[in-house]
């Protein structure tokens, strides 16, 4: 019964540390590094305590490894799963369409999204091709990409997290 106990405590502990370490990390990209470092201190000194106790117990038992494991994949999975719920920002996308799927720029215009074009020739055929770029918003994020794929299932899109925004525009 102790062992089980033990295994409980360090899986909980495990999600939590875990889970605070996954949501630290996205907001220190994001710039805000005080309230990262406030989150750190705490992260820190839960793993400290969990594992502390899982190397000093007396009882061996192969539960105690697979709890602390087990932990730290729920924690990343709650982690992620917070993060991208409750951290909101901007993200970049670069459309690459073909010179003839002009339409989507237009719908994009449409409805408001700021866009900027890139005119360029493919590496593979030589084809021309149109790279569209935008900054959108997080929560905008998934109405853009039904909206790309609804006009263009072939279309490429790249999706990468941004920072910050200056004399952008946004959605």
């Amino acid at each position: 019964m102790e062992l089980l106990g033990i295994c409980i405590k360090i899986f909980f502990a495990r999600i939590l540390d875990v889970t605070i370490a996954n949501f630290r990390q996205n907001i220190l990209l994001k710039g805000r590094c005080f309230f990262g470092s406030i989150l750190a201190v705490l992260e820190i000194m839960i793993w400290f305590l969990v594992a502390r106790e899982a190397l000093t117990i007396q009882i061996q038992s192969i539960l105690i490894p697979i709890s602390y494991s087990l932990g730290y994949a729920t924690g990343t999975f709650i982690g992620s799963f917070l993060s991208k719920t409750f951290i909101k920002g901007e993200v970049g996308v670069q459309i690459i369409i073909d010179e003839d799927k002009k339409e989507i720029i237009n719908s994009l215009k449409i409805r408001g999204y700021k866009i900027n074009l890139l005119h360029l020739e493919s590496g593979f055929n030589s084809e021309s091709k149109i790279m569209i770029f935008i900054e959108v918003s997080t929560k905008n994020l998934k109405k853009l990409e039904n909206l790309v794929i609804k006009n263009d299932p072939d279309a490429f899109i790249a999706i990468s997290d941004t920072k910050k925004v200056w004399n952008g525009g946004l959605k």
